[in-house]
Order: C-alpha cells, then sequence, then structure tokens
C-alpha cells in the first residue's frame, strides 16, 4: 500500500503496528480536518491551504530574528522560502479555478485560519517537541514533523471532501508535502 503511495523505501516492521517504538503522527484523528468541512469549493479549498502555508512561512521568518546560531538563521530562511514557493504554487492555481482575478494583496486578505500547516499553532508545535531553537537537528525535525502532520491531514481531508476538485487539490499538496519532506530529509544528511 505504501509503495503504491510513492514511497520508495517501506519497511516492514516485525510485530506490526504495536512493535512499532518510532515517531507517529500526533493529535486526534481529526486535528486539522476541522479547518475544512468538507464543503469548500476548490477556491476555498486553496484559501485555507494558502493561509496554512503564509502562517508557517510567518513563523520561520519570525524565527530567523530570534536565534542566534547562523546556521539556524539560514535554515529558518530556507524553510520560509520553501513555503513561498509553496504559495506561489496555490495563488496560481487559484487564478486558474477563479472567476475574479485578485491581486495577490487582495486573495491574502482573505486569510483568517489561526494555524499552520498539520492543524496546530507553531505555539503547539514548540510545546509538543520541546526543541533546541539554536540547534540545526532539532529545527529541522520539527520543521519535518510539521510537514508529515501537514501530509497527515491533508491525505485524510481529501479523503473526506465531496468535491471532486478539491480532492484532486488536497491529493496534489499532499505529494507537495511529501517531497517537502524529502527535501528536508536530504538537508538533515548534510547537516
Amino acid at each position: 500500500m505504501m509503495a503504491g503511495k510513492g514511497f520508495e523505501n517501506v519497511i516492514n516492521v516485525a510485530g506490526g503496528f504495536k512493535a512499532w517504538k518510532g515517531h507517529a503522527a500526533v493529535g486526534s484523528q481529526d486535528l486539522g480536518v476541522e479547518l475544512f468541512d468538507g464543503s469548500e469549493s476548490p477556491e476555498e479549498t486553496l484559501v485555507v491551504a494558502y493561509s496554512l502555508e503564509q502562517g508557517l512561512r510567518e513563523y520561520y521568518l519570525s524565527m530567523v530574528k530570534k536565534v542566534k546560531n547562523t546556521q539556524v538563521q539560514e535554515i529558518f530562511s530556507l524553510l520560509a522560502e520553501i513555503e513561498v514557493k509553496h504559495q506561489e504554487r496555490l495563488f496560481q492555481q487559484y487564478l486558474e479555478l477563479s472567476d475574479t482575478n485578485p491581486t495577490l494583496e487582495a486573495f491574502e486578505n482573505e486569510i483568517v485560519v489561526n494555524a499552520v500547516e498539520g492543524g496546530m499553532s507553531t505555539d503547539e508545535y514548540a510545546k509538543l517537541y520541546n526543541p533546541d531553537w539554536e540547534s540545526p537537528v532539532d529545527v529541522i525535525s520539527i520543521a519535518m514533523a510539521i510537514e508529515a502532520q501537514a501530509l497527515d491531514m491533508y491525505q485524510r481531508t481529501a479523503a473526506k471532501v465531496g468535491n471532486e476538485k478539491s480532492r484532486e487539490i488536497l491529493t496534489q499538496i499532499a505529494r507537495e508535502e511529501r517531497s517537502h519532506l524529502e527535501e528536508l530529509g536530504k538537508l538533515m544528511d548534510r547537516i
């Protein structure tokens, strides 16, 4: 099943799920899914997704100013750039689908979500993982946790929405989150 979803390195854990001692998604099964009630139009789906990316981007940018370690500052800047690229793609897709042609500024005025990718606030992630913000490994690890939560959230949300186009959008976003995870894994390997 996992290999069919695009995962290349699938490991069968002896003893099954109960034997697993590694990381797992956190929170309730509905964590983040409540941001989508299932009736959103494709455009509304893109606005919520963009909002989540924006919240995370703003957080990463704020952290650049708070940390002293220059390597960590560079990592936070890179993480913010990754979110910008994702936002640009989401906005382009919105323009392709929308009957209106808003400016980016007008589009961003629609943002109302007070969460980041994965459905939790940045404070909730920080309390949950308690990272050392001056540690490159800890910063990349929490970024990976956020992307993994987002991947999980978008997959679960795609499974419940009624609109086929919204489902396609959410599935595409989930694939992008998996790609972000791969990028972060490569970054971790270089540290």
